[in-house]
């Protein structure tokens, strides 16, 4: 499992920049792990029970704190920081950011919710 070298908050354009050992660079919106942290407010506590983030495109991160050598916790403007994210968490997010991103995208349109981002992705599928 590749492990973080440096870890960048980007706070003015509210996102998270993190070099792995593996070579990799992954850029993450704060909007992005809002809405995929592994909070039981976000999961639920069983398969099912997920509760669709909303709303989230302004949150940003004031604050990152180690969690042992294996995580950090990311303190979000919007009083949220319960999720821990592991290095194993924040690599699987990096490689599969689109496809994360476009999903959480379908489920916003799916539930009638709006995005600024939800125009673009209607413009690559045809619609």
């Amino acid at each position: 499992m590749p492990l973080p070298l440096d870890i960048k908050l980007q706070q003015t354009s509210r996102k998270i920049l993190i070099s792995f050992d593996s070579g990799e660079d992954f850029e993450y919106s704060c909007e992005f792990l809002r809405v995929y942290s592994q909070s039981a407010e976000v999961t639920g506590h069983a398969p099912g029970q997920e509760v669709l983030q909303v709303g989230k495109q302004d949150v940003g991160i004031d604050n990152i704190s180690p969690v042992g050598n294996y995580a950090i916790r990311l303190h979000f403007n919007d009083g949220h920081d319960s999720g821990i994210y592991t290095w194993e968490r924040l690599y699987d997010l990096g490689i599969n950011y689109q496809a994360y991103w476009v999903d959480y995208l379908r489920r916003l349109m799916r539930a009638g919710h709006s995005h600024p981002a939800l125009s673009q992705l209607q413009k690559e599928s045809g619609k």
